[in-house]
């Protein structure tokens, strides 16, 4: 069981979104508009040829792990594809940085649960169509409880409990911590509410759902 979770930590914490972004465009994306390394970020520096490529590995990443597991421990199945989200949103490799885990968590509900993967997938689709990806994929989070206890009982549940977590903790928290402030709890309900420092919709200043982070008080 170690050696599962160890390994698919490690195959999520591999940031091919940022290696694409150096060997294409020699940038870094920490560096560049919220600092988040991810498949947008990426297309906006580089285009959509290292945005496929890098977006299918930073997807198929996240199966890495419940294969190991096999279908016949499913529980330890669903907690690989947490530990691999978790490695893709605070990658050692980045220093602590990453994304926001909904391409690793695809992966991992490809392996585990299909149907985890047509309520992300389809939150992603719904979201940009109304320019509110991050709080589509906010409600889609909370419906994997539901569905995947009904379908699947308590390996469902653990699942979506492995999955939200990580995705939630990092909507919280961003790269960086929001410091102590008047507005601190106003700035951390929009945070998880709609992944951003404000509920902008997607195009008014911040990127799409991977989150918004240009206030004072998160920088």
């Amino acid at each position: 069981m170690p050696v599962v979770l160890a390994v698919s930590y490690a195959a999520g914490a591999i940031p091919f979104s940022g290696l694409a972004a150096r060997l294409t465009a020699g940038t870094d994306l920490r560096q560049v508009g919220t600092g988040t390394v991810s498949g947008t970020s990426l297309y906006q520096v580089a285009g959509f040829g290292p945005l496929a490529l890098a977006g299918s590995l930073d997807v198929a990443k996240g199966a890495v792990g419940p294969l190991l597991a096999g279908r016949g421990r499913p529980v330890l199945g669903a907690l690989a594809a947490g530990a691999a989200v978790a490695g893709h949103n605070w990658s050692p490799l980045l220093g602590g940085a990453g994304g926001r885990g909904i391409s690793t968590a695809l992966g991992g509900t490809m392996a585990t649960a299909p149907e985890a993967t047509v309520i992300l997938g389809g939150a992603l689709g719904v979201g940009r169509l109304l320019h509110q990806t991050g709080f589509a994929c906010f409600l889609a989070i909370l419906a994997l409880f539901p569905v995947l206890a009904r379908r699947r009982g308590l390996s469902g549940l653990v699942l979506a409990g492995a999955l939200a977590l990580p995705m939630l903790a990092k909507r919280l928290t961003g790269n960086q911590l929001v410091p102590d402030g008047p507005d601190r709890r106003r700035v951390l309900l929009w945070r998880l509410l709609f992944d951003r420092d404000s509920p902008k919709r997607d195009g008014d200043g911040d990127s799409d759902g991977d989150v918004g982070r240009k206030t004072v008080l998160s920088r």
